[in-house]
């Protein structure tokens, strides 16, 4: 089992119609500028702790470090819906920034879906970010207008399939068959962490089959179209410096085969002011897994 290095509190803190769970690192000192972790799709807040476990003494003392479970994701309770919208993200953030940190500044990283929500957030409320780093948030494929109608179907099929039971999330038998599921999706993760991540990935229910901590209505697709020129306009109103870093692993294309690629995410990435990239070897999406000593070399560096 992968040891801790640095073991987080959890806060409970009620915002927007939900109990949201946060965890906590070190002790902060007062006055430093607090680093807001946001996890991805399907992902948790205890998923940065081998990233957390990598920074420096110094670095993890001076500042508050948190990361949240998004709404319906891991502790954070799932509010009674039967689909997710992406603006409730950026407001659940709002709110949270204003009951912890109000009127400061905040030092803001998000990964994959996570990534989309900073960079979005970074433009809409540009003052309160001071710096702000994306890990593998690419956004969305391009649409069409005409695209619209066959949207709106299906949304509705996806929501009845949620209904009927079809979109429930399989269960494991133990946390090994977690630890397995997590492997078998990221080959570089090792059995050590796996078998840790699994404990907070996953949870048994009463009758002791092991669920992911996910709500199944995450799955329901959006019924609006992505609107690459309204993202655009946001982004050209970020503020902060941002520091964009993918994996040597294309997941972009991986995922969308074809649909969208890096060449179109680096143009887009042409309308933030002020920008820099990296790229971190011999790892996948899930780069904080992956690579944590040299991610969080990274950012200390462009945090400083």
């Amino acid at each position: 089992m992968y040891q801790v290095q640095r073991e987080s509190q959890s806060l409970w803190v009620p915002l927007r119609g939900c109990r949201y769970h946060v965890r906590q690192w070190g002790t902060p000192t007062p006055g430093a500028t607090p680093l807001v972790l946001a996890h991805g799709w399907m992902d948790v807040a205890a998923s940065w702790q081998f990233m957390v476990d990598a920074f420096s003494q110094a670095f993890a003392q001076q500042r508050p470090i948190i990361a949240m479970d998004w709404r319906g994701y891991g502790l954070t309770e799932a509010p009674p819906t039967d689909s997710y919208w992406f603006p409730d993200y950026l407001a659940d953030l709002d709110a949270l920034l204003d009951q912890l940190y109000p009127g400061q500044t905040i030092d803001l990283v998000g990964h994959s879906m996570g990534g989309n929500v900073v960079m979005m957030y970074a433009g809409t409320r540009p003052e309160r970010i001071r710096r702000l780093v994306n890990l593998e948030g690419f956004g969305m494929p391009a649409t069409r207008p005409a695209q619209a109608p066959g949207r709106m179907g299906q949304w509705l099929d996806e929501l009845k399939a949620l209904r009927d039971g079809a979109s429930d999330l399989k269960p494991y038998a133990n946390a090994a068959g977690v630890a397995a599921r997590l492997m078998k999706t990221n080959r570089r993760l090792s059995a050590d962490k796996a078998n840790w991540l699994a404990q907070h990935w996953a949870k048994p229910g009463s009758d002791g089959q092991w669920r992911i901590l996910g709500d199944a209505a995450h799955k329901v697709i959006n019924p609006y179209l992505f609107r690459v020129e309204e993202a655009l306009e946001i982004y050209r109103r970020i503020t902060a410096p941002v520091l964009a870093v993918e994996a040597a692993d294309d997941s972009l294309g991986q995922w969308w085969k074809g649909q969208y690629t890096l060449a179109e995410f680096h143009e887009r990435l042409k309308s933030v002011p002020t920008l820099e990239t990296a790229v971190i070897q011999d790892a996948g999406h899930m780069l904080h897994h992956d690579q944590p000593q040299t991610l969080a070399a990274l950012l200390q560096k462009f945090l400083a």
